[in-house]
């Protein structure tokens, strides 16, 4: 019997395939040099890379900045579903990127119930 499902390329070939062309779509090329992604690149791939290894959707982000080492951002993600919705958990990743807006870390910072204010944190009352 013949496989049908047989390729000459390595099954790793299409993950680094599909990794090649997200970063050629942040990529941009000016006189043969690479340009930093936009903001809005750098949050899309962050939301999505964050989804990726956690398989928790990013709900917003609350912080976002510039670092001479890439990016730095604090996203908010839903934990656990609840009901009422108010009493669902939710928790802030602080998430570092690359300049690339490659995901080169992420850590838990807080987890909170989605209906109550933050008394510990500017402006939270």
């Amino acid at each position: 019997m013949s496989n049908t499902n047989h390729t000459d390329e390595p099954q790793d070939s299409q993950e680094s395939q599909d990794s090649s062309e997200s970063r050629t779509t942040t990529e941009k090329r000016n006189n043969g040099k690479r340009e930093r992604p936009s903001p809005m690149e750098v949050l899309r791939q962050a939301r999505g890379q964050l989804a990726e290894l956690t398989g928790m959707e990013a709900e917003s982000v609350s912080s976002f900045e510039q670092t001479e080492e890439g990016w730095a951002l604090e996203v908010e993600v839903l934990e656990l579903e609840r009901v009422p919705d108010t009493m669902s958990l939710m928790a802030s990743y602080q998430v570092e990127l690359d300049p690339d807006g490659q995901l080169t870390g992420y850590r838990r910072v807080r987890r909170y119930e989605r209906g109550r204010a933050d008394a510990h944190r500017p402006g939270g009352r």
